[in-house]
Order: C-alpha cells, then sequence, then structure tokens
C-alpha cells in the first residue's frame, strides 16, 4: 500500500503541437527544478489515469445546467472535495486519496483487520452455540 507521496520532479502533460513550452510555464517550472515531459501523440493510454477522473466529472457536471462560471465552479469544488476526501477507490484499497496522500492508510487498513477478526470471532462463537 501506498504512504505519503513524494514532491513531485517533473510535469506530465498532453501533446500539444507547439514544439516548446509556454514562456510562463517554464518559468514556472523552471523556478521549481521541476522539468516537464510532453505525452505521446495519439497515445491515450499516456493520459489514462487523467483521462479517468476526467470521466466522473463531466458525468457529474454535465447533470446539471450552469449558466455562469460562478454556478460551475462550486460543483466542480464539490466534485474534488468528494472525490479526493469521501469516495473510496477500489485500486487504492477502498481508501480514500487524501488518506493515502496523509499516510492515514496503515492505520485504517489495521483498524478494518481488527474489526474483520472481531466479527469473524463473533460469528463463529454465534454459530458454535448454535450448533450446540
Amino acid at each position: 500500500m501506498m504512504g505519503t507521496q513524494a514532491a513531485p520532479d517533473r510535469l506530465f502533460y498532453d501533446f500539444c503541437l507547439d514544439d516548446h513550452v509556454p514562456g510562463d510555464l517554464a518559468d514556472w517550472l523552471k523556478d521549481r527544478g521541476l522539468d516537464h515531459v510532453r505525452g505521446a501523440a495519439n497515445h491515450p493510454q499516456t493520459q489514462g489515469k487523467i483521462e479517468r477522473w476526467h470521466q466522473p466529472l463531466k458525468n457529474r457536471v454535465l447533470l446539471e445546467n450552469y449558466y455562469l462560471p460562478g454556478d460551475l465552479e462550486p460543483a466542480i469544488a464539490d466534485f474534488v472535495e468528494r472525490y479526493n476526501h469521501r469516495r473510496y477507490h477500489e485500486s487504492l484499497g477502498n481508501l480514500t486519496p487524501a488518506d493515502v496522500y496523509f499516510g492515514r492508510d496503515r492505520a485504517i487498513i489495521d483498524r478494518r483487520r481488527k474489526i474483520k477478526n472481531l466479527t469473524i470471532r463473533k460469528r463463529r462463537l454465534a454459530h458454535q452455540r448454535q450448533a450446540a
């Protein structure tokens, strides 16, 4: 299981037709000692994680009509909060991304294991009493 995340050393972004990094972005990356990596053209699997994240975001946003950016921004903020702090992810062992990022994963898994073991013991005891 993953623990706390290390600081990134590079920015990965979608393929763009320009052969250069825009000036402001290049300066920002340089100031932070980060490199940039461009995704390959016509290879959507390299963008798989972010595309997978966009799918439920789009599904949620498309449920309602937003007439002003001020209406849409709170909906996106609510989605991001739910996705990162309340939605359990099967690929993370049914933990939230925040649990994993902040290092709470081990304690949660240990607590779940103790509850499961206690439940199994109680069920066995109840079954033995019923069988006797």
